[in-house]
């Protein structure tokens, strides 16, 4: 392929993708502790080189339990300034990237004042009253609001429409949020899932005292042996080494980059799910994605938590994974660090975009099924699957990975000595297929299954876009 054919062949492809997906871009307001640690800045860089896929409305400054009396806007300008000497370069790979300046006039700052201390008659701040602005406006898709500290800010928004509109306006205004919220990190994260029942909540209960940040699904972003207990993950792609060369050297942006402390980004796993990658879907946290999988239920008290849970929360869940040293790995962190190598090349790709030009850079491959991604079925039956139509930008050469996502469905079968519930014939190739098990099978024999196929490019790094089929098992 040469240099015109592909340079616009990534054109057609960039401008496609961006049309068909602007409807359905998330919306994303953060709360962020930032200056309390290097990760909220690691998270911000990241989250920067994905702006077109999410339409950011407000990146506000807050505090939690580790800034409880100060915020820090000024940091959250820097990196976005830094953003700006990019923005451009970033255009030229892949559509839709806001200005500097739109993102400017999005930063706010909540009140330098602890959890609940600044809920209540007289603690509106300008990133309170920008929230609630976003929320009011005339769009009907929803806004997520992610939690990098404390989510004071949040109740105060929502303190507020209580005392001041209807019951039926106050219903509305919760149906259209959406919260992921990185731990407790102070007290208004519980009385908001207490004192609003329908507010949509991903969580991993709990404050930093007691462990609970080991416990939490988020820290699978990048946990080792002892934070997380992530053993069956690859920690050499989370280690500040690792980082120099494939972030921090890279122009303006990854300059502002911050080694980390503890763990690498702990709070950019909030966000991961709403990136177009074919895997996740953010209005079903149960199917799982880069930043994690999570079930709707009740849980029980843990000792790290501030209080008990009064209703059902999208929490912790578990998926078992083979893990790099070969063996089989069960918990809620491997909802995550199963898709480290995915998730950390797509990274380093797109610093690669701020700086390098079209022809010298990797991207994506477009993911395509010759079939429907919604399937009716029943036992015994062969499903043929079909991704072959794929392409590549760049004109690599491309691998490819069929894979039954248990955990995700609701079909139940046993597993095999093996450990994989469901054999797919040719799984490495672009034509698979598999039957619908019938030794096995838990009552009632019907359910859901997810079947993913991942397709990986030979370019450097090799990127990874998937596309999910979701079989539906009837009697």
């Amino acid at each position: 392929m040469n240099r015109m054919t592909r340079l616009f062949l990534l054109l057609v492809i960039g401008w496609a993708i961006c049309l068909q997906a602007s409807a359905e871009k998330p919306r994303l307001f953060v709360l962020t502790d930032i200056g309390n640690e290097p990760d909220d800045a690691m998270s911000m860089v990241r989250l920067l080189v994905y702006a077109n896929q999410i339409d950011i409305e407000g990146l506000a400054a807050t505090t939690s339990v580790h800034q409880q009396h100060r915020v820090g806007p000024d940091q959250i300008r820097q990196i976005v300034k830094a953003y700006g000497e990019v923005r451009d370069n970033l255009e030229k790979h892949e559509a839709g990237f806001p200005t500097a300046e739109v993102l400017l006039d999005r930063v706010s700052e909540g009140l330098p004042k602890y959890g609940m201390q600044g809920v209540g008659e007289g603690n509106d701040s300008p990133a309170s009253d920008a929230l609630i602005d976003a929320v009011d406006s005339d769009d009907p898709r929803p806004i997520w609001v992610t939690a990098w500290g404390g989510p004071s800010v949040l109740a105060q928004s929502l303190w507020k429409v209580r005392e001041s509109r209807s019951k039926e306006e106050l219903d509305k205004f919760v149906s259209k949020l959406r919260v992921y919220a990185i731990s407790d990190q102070d007290d208004s994260g519980p009385w908001m899932r207490a004192n609003f029942p329908d507010l949509f909540y991903v969580v991993s209960p709990g404050f930093h005292s007691g462990g609970a940040y080991h416990h939490a699904t988020w820290s699978g972003i990048s946990g080792d042996y002892f934070h997380a207990r992530c053993d069956g993950a690859d920690f050499s792609l989370v280690t500040n080494e690792w980082l120099d060369r494939n972030v921090r050297r890279k122009g303006p942006l990854g300059k502002l980059y911050p080694r980390w402390e503890y763990l690498m980004e702990g709070d950019t796993p909030s966000y991961l799910n709403l990136i177009r990658n074919g895997l996740s879907d953010p209005e079903h946290p149960d199917w799982g994605g880069w930043g994690g999988r999570y079930e709707l239920y009740q849980p029980r008290y843990r000792r790290w938590f501030l209080q008990e849970e009064t209703r059902p929360v999208w929490t912790d869940a578990e998926d078992e994974v083979v893990g790099v040293d070969g063996r089989w790995h069960d918990s809620n962190h491997a909802t995550i660090w199963r898709w480290r190598e995915a998730y950390q090349n797509d990274f380093a790709a797109r610093m690669d975009w701020t700086m390098r030009s079209v022809e010298d850079a990797n991207h994506p491959p477009v993911v395509k099924l010759n079939h429907a991604d919604r399937i009716t079925a029943k036992m015994g039956d062969l499903i043929e699957l079909d991704a072959s139509p794929s392409t590549d930008p760049d004109g690599d050469a491309l691998s490819f990975k069929w894979f039954y996502y248990a955990e995700a469905g609701t079909f139940l079968c046993a597993r095999s000595t093996t450990g994989q519930p469901v054999s797919i014939d040719a799984f490495d190739q672009a034509k698979a297929s598999f039957r619908v098990p019938i030794h096995g099978v838990m009552p009632p024999g019907t359910g859901t299954m997810h079947v993913i196929v991942a397709v990986t490019d030979h370019g450097s790094p090799r990127l990874t876009r998937y596309h999910r089929v979701i079989v539906n098992v009837v009697k």
